[in-house]
């Protein structure tokens, strides 16, 4: 009989303890927090799932360049291994790095971005969007239909709608479209993956229309795996090859690394064009530093490189793809609504679904995830109507999310399976207790990424 099990590919090295606290203790730190989990410290968390972002575990061979990397401000030895290994990895002949994802989207619409501009996606998650919306453009979601419906099980629901891009892009015109983006996987739409037809199509689109075409590559090889798996022609093929075919199509790209990376911080801007390139440096050098080294030691320069060469290890991705599946088919199970199929990087709950009695402006997302952390002190994100919800300012009225969900993000190569199965019991148990669930209103709001500060109280 063949072995079914799927295990973590690597053993564990170093433990970090985690503290237990009871419901009472919880109760009293959520309210201090102000109901916000961003706010709440993290010895307070027992299986803290709020994101996948700089949470990886590093390898010894990581750790290992953190002790060789070479610190040199200028010129260091640990950057062109980290330049040769982008380069090798995108095909892209320019490569910036930054201290993180964020820095790369506001480099690169600082100069492309602008009043009356219109940036396309097939969704932009919240950093990105900002750094869209500061800079006066408008940032425009094109998702597929399908991905709208969580229960609908179909493969490449990350998508782009390539009927709404082509009518915008007619619309509009180059004058005002500047770039298109694609963000693989999909986070805001339950890190769904994006087929390479699809991001072959909006490539010859946007080659037609001579608009550039940049990727969002923070899960890139997550992608890659889906599409070895899912897409007909592919499964011969390695998940670097594929990785490789996927920037071939693009222009230029941004990235944290801080997912697919597999570090702790970092992350960069990669392009062809020249002149764009010596625009970005020069905004690099006033906000980030030096071009080789761009906000970074050398030392994390060597834990990405090293990262970027183990995260297209096939051996991983299986276990960790399948991780995340095991987690949504014992929820399903259960019959808790989560968003089918399962992404890559997380668990998203359909709180729309699972708190019907809570309407979008009562934050059905933010409320179930403070009472999965008064359940079993997992902190978990909204991605809904208090991160993407807004009310227009000429009418007054509620415009909520697209979506109103729970994202449960599992870090990589840190939580083992008894870890998930809590988890999925403490899901279990507010599930079976979702009526007394009462919604959520914002006591007090910054005005952009509302989320990371927000305070807020419960109704009822």
């Amino acid at each position: 009989m063949a072995i079914k099990t799927i295990i973590e590919p690597f053993r564990i090295k170093t433990v970090e303890p985690l503290r237990v606290t009871t419901r009472q203790e919880r109760e009293a730190v959520l309210k201090k927090a102000g109901y916000n989990l961003f706010s709440v410290r993290a010895e307070e968390v027992l299986i803290d799932l709020l994101t996948d972002s700089g949470t990886s575990a590093m390898s010894a061979r990581q750790w290992a360049g953190l002790i060789d990397g070479d610190e040199s401000y200028a010129g260091a030895r640990s950057f062109y291994r980290f330049e040769q290994v982008v380069k090798e990895l995108t095909g892209f002949k320019h490569i910036i790095p930054t201290h993180q994802g964020r820095a790369a989207e506001k480099i690169l619409f600082e100069i492309m971005g602008g009043k009356g501009k219109v940036i396309p996606n097939n969704t932009h998650f919240d950093t990105t969007r900002a750094n869209i919306e500061v800079s006066g453009a408008e940032a425009a979601d094109l998702p597929v239909k399908e991905a709208l419906i969580p229960s609908l099980v179909k493969d490449f629901k990350g998508n782009m709608d390539i009927t709404a891009l082509e009518r915008l892009l007619r619309e509009k015109g180059p004058e005002h479209i500047p770039l298109v983006m694609m963000t693989v996987t999909n986070n805001s739409c339950a890190g769904q993956p994006v087929s390479m037809g699809c991001i072959r199509r909006v490539s010859d689109l946007c080659r037609s229309y001579k608009i550039p075409f940049f990727i969002d590559a923070c899960r890139f090889a997550e992608n890659a795996w889906f599409i070895k798996t899912r897409e007909p022609g592919c499964k011969g093929r390695s998940v670097k090859q594929l990785a490789q075919e996927m920037f071939s199509y693009a222009d230029g790209c941004t990235m944290s690394g801080k997912k697919d990376g597999l570090v702790n911080i970092g992350g960069f801007l990669a392009m062809n064009d020249d002149e764009l390139a010596q625009k970005a440096r020069n905004i690099l050098i006033v906000t980030e530093g030096f071009p080789t080294y761009g906000g970074l030691a050398g030392r994390d320069l060597e834990a990405f490189a090293q990262g970027l060469e183990e995260v297209v290890d096939e051996d991983y991705l299986k276990y960790r793809i399948r991780s995340t599946a095991y987690v949504v088919e014992k929820l399903d199970a259960l019959g808790v609504p989560v968003f089918k199929p399962a992404g890559g990087h997380a668990v998203y709950l359909d709180a729309k679904a699972f708190l019907p009695h809570v309407p979008p402006q009562q934050y059905p997302g933010h409320a179930l995830a403070c009472a999965l952390y008064l359940e079993g002190g997992i902190r978990a994100c909204e991605i809904g109507s208090v991160m993407f919800g807004k009310t227009d300012p000429a009418t007054g009225e509620f415009q909520p999310a697209m979506l109103e969900m729970v994202r449960l993000a599992i870090p990589r190569r840190v939580y083992t399976q008894s870890h998930m199965d809590y988890v999925v019991e403490c899901v279990g148990e507010v599930f079976a207790q979702r009526d007394k669930i009462p919604g959520m209103r914002i006591a007090w709001e910054p005005p952009i990424l509302r989320h990371f500060t927000a305070r807020f109280e419960p109704l009822g």
